[in-house]
């Protein structure tokens, strides 16, 4: 047991934060300092946006992400583009390299080295990123998510003169669940590069609040509370990867589900298999297949709202 965050001890704080987080107890009693509406500030004009990402054996998925932003650099806002890794995840730091490299307009690359075992807690990561950042705005998303064309300008007009703590896009536009081998995979395990996903069809998904990947934070909510910051378990290493429990708890500790809004171009790309688990070869074959056949029980419901890539410009 490390920081009585693992074994029966540590199952048995996750499910009473997990309840609480629902609502068992109120907010204000475990983060009392959440700045009111009235004290945020309503920023116009040129916005500061940051970009926080999480990668842990995902480059060949990162590099994707860090290419849009070349591909696709911002004109309307200035973007911190923060990737929170281990220098142990040699294939990330690879890729980190590369791209450090480019220069790209109205966006600053930042890297922030963690242990693996803080890392392996993301509310650590994010936390840290959270008080540090001067940005009007923090997107906390992974490291499979796109910022196609129009995606950041058109968010930081929406966010003009806002004060919500938490917005969120209304709309992902999501690749098939890719195996292993799929070239866009294979592509993005080969030398670091500037890569496009192509006219791969994308599946709309709507979101009715804000998930993990899709949370846009108000500036002075992160410089204020962090993230989850006041709930030790989500601070504590841990030595494997653990599931993300505390983006549901930052929800409730800001007090919002999110604001949706009308914002183009997030494009998630669904992998099959999730590197960032650790295991025997068989846990990671058996949670492969679990995720396949939830993600078919599922496919049907949406199949309706397949749209090519050219729908989307």
């Amino acid at each position: 047991m490390r920081n009585g965050t693992n074994g029966i001890l540590g199952a048995i704080r996750l499910a009473a934060w997990r309840m609480m987080a629902k609502g068992l107890v109120p907010a204000r009693w475990i983060e009392p300092d959440l700045p009111a509406v009235e004290a945020r500030s309503a920023r116009t004009g040129r916005l500061a946006v940051e970009i926080v990402s999480h990668c842990w054996n995902y480059s060949h998925l990162l590099v994707y992400q860090l290419s849009s932003l070349v591909r696709h650099p911002p004109r309307e806002c200035a973007v911190t583009m923060t990737v929170l890794y281990s220098d142990s995840d040699v294939e990330t730091v690879r890729v980190l390299e590369y791209f450090a490299s480019l220069e790209v307009e109205n966006v600053t690359w930042q890297w922030r080295e963690f242990p693996p075992e803080q890392l392996f807690r993301r509310g650590i990561g994010r936390n840290a990123a959270a008080l540090a950042s001067t940005a009007d705005w923090v997107w906390f998303t992974d490291c499979d998510v796109l910022f196609e064309a129009g995606c950041l300008d058109t968010l930081a007009a929406a966010l003009q003169g806002r004060r919500d703590a938490l917005v969120y896009p209304l709309e992902e536009h999501c690749t098939p669940l890719l195996p292993d081998d799929a070239p866009l995979l294979a592509a993005g395990r080969n030398a670091p590069a500037v890569l496009a996903i192509g006219d791969m069809p994308l599946q709309v998904r709507p979101r009715k609040h804000a998930t993990g990947p899709l949370q846009i934070a108000h500036g002075d909510i992160c410089r204020a509370v962090g993230y989850c910051r006041a709930i030790p378990l989500y601070q504590a290493p841990s030595p494997v990867w653990t599931k993300a429990h505390e983006d549901g708890a930052y929800r409730w500790l800001v007090r919002s589900k999110g604001v949706g809004l009308p914002i183009p171009g997030v494009v998630r790309i669904r992998h099959l298999s999730k590197g960032r688990y650790t295991g025997s070869e068989f846990n990671t074959r058996l949670r492969a297949r679990i995720r396949e056949s939830q993600m078919r029980l599922r496919e049907p419901e949406a199949l309706a709202a397949v749209r090519t890539r050219d729908e989307l410009k």
